[in-house]
């Protein structure tokens, strides 16, 4: 019997409408588009407005998602949801999602590992479906951002943005699919990265909303530190386990935090520039959802076969790679 492996066979992606733009920003705190630009390479961001929710943002890519590959919400066996921002601490959001797309056959939960977020989800559903007990599973990756976002912090406003993505993993036997995965975890980045309010530790009060600690704080120079050491350190050792050649890696999809740090990384594996996938100017870093967001635009360059390392550094600290043969 063949191995099985696990697949991206489709992804859908939902981009909030309303671009908010260096421009405006620099009305708003005391920055620019100069400024923005030099240090992590954002030009504009999306912001989801009309009081609408993570999983508002998730079950439209998951519509277009399902009607693009005729997959009714009937055979979905499990949703898994890595967000940051959940509509609210319970239920899950993937329960939520469920809900408004009519989902009923199947079971799932929230995955919460930062701008990790994704990579640890991707790994996590594929070994649901290499048990073989699993067909179509719902990967969802997407946060709202601007919910926890400081607008009066010129430090950490001009960095988020908001989007969702949803993806179809289903079994292959063929050589496609994820391949291998190497993830870490500190706790050291928790001094570092973090949004403190509104947990056990920090219940909300007028004390927490007063600190402004329910918006996300960041310390730059540590969080840039860690990152390029840490995520090229994890995308180079995969190289090495595979015998992967920059000439034989056909992308590096990298987290998209900040242009400096994407560069650094590259060049630790010894890529160009063309072999890597960079949004981040439109997009901002939309956390969970910045690597799939990627692959939703390059599917049009994507050949079956190509091989890929995906990567991410997070909160946490949280980070990894993974190696996969795109599967169409």
């Amino acid at each position: 019997m063949s191995e099985i492996r696990a697949a991206i066979t489709a992804i859908e992606a939902f981009l909030p409408e309303y671009r908010l733009t260096n421009q405006e920003l620099g009305k708003m705190v005391d920055t620019s588009d100069e400024w923005i630009m030099q240090r992590v390479g954002i030009k504009e961001r999306r912001i989801l407005k009309g009081g609408l929710a993570t999983s508002d943002m998730m079950a439209e890519a998951a519509k277009k998602l399902l009607e693009k590959t005729h997959t009714s919400p009937d055979e979905i066996d499990f949703v898994l949801a890595a967000t940051n921002t959940p509509d609210m601490w319970f239920p899950a959001t993937a329960c939520i999602v469920c809900d408004k797309l009519g989902i009923r056959n199947a079971w799932g939960y929230d995955l919460l590992a930062a701008c990790s977020g994704f990579i640890y989800a991707l790994e996590t559903v594929s070994k649901f479906v290499e048990s073989g007990r699993y067909r179509k599973v719902l990967l969802l990756a997407g946060d709202k951002m601007s919910a926890i976002t400081d607008y009066t912090d010129r430090t950490t406003c001009p960095l988020f943005g908001d989007a969702a993505t949803a993806l179809l993993i289903e079994p292959v036997t063929e050589d496609v699919g994820v391949i291998d995965h190497l993830f870490r975890v500190d706790g050291v980045g928790r001094r570092y990265l973090h949004l403190q309010g509104g947990g056990s530790l920090y219940p909300a009060s007028h004390d927490t909303i007063s600190k402004r600690m329910h918006y996300t704080h960041q310390d730059g120079k540590m969080v840039f530190k860690y990152a390029v050491s840490n995520m090229a350190d994890v995308a180079v050792e995969m190289m090495k386990r595979h015998q992967i050649s920059p000439d034989d890696l056909a992308w590096l999809v990298p987290h998209q935090a900040n242009l400096r740090i994407i560069d650094a990384v590259s060049r630790r594996m010894g890529l160009t520039t063309e072999k890597v996938m960079i949004n981040i100017e439109k997009y901002g870093n939309t956390t969970a959802a910045t690597i799939p967001l990627c692959l939703y635009e390059w599917i049009p360059r994507l050949k079956k076969g190509d091989k890929l390392i995906l990567a991410a550094f997070g909160g946490g600290f949280t980070w990894g790679a993974m190696y996969l043969k795109w599967a169409y």
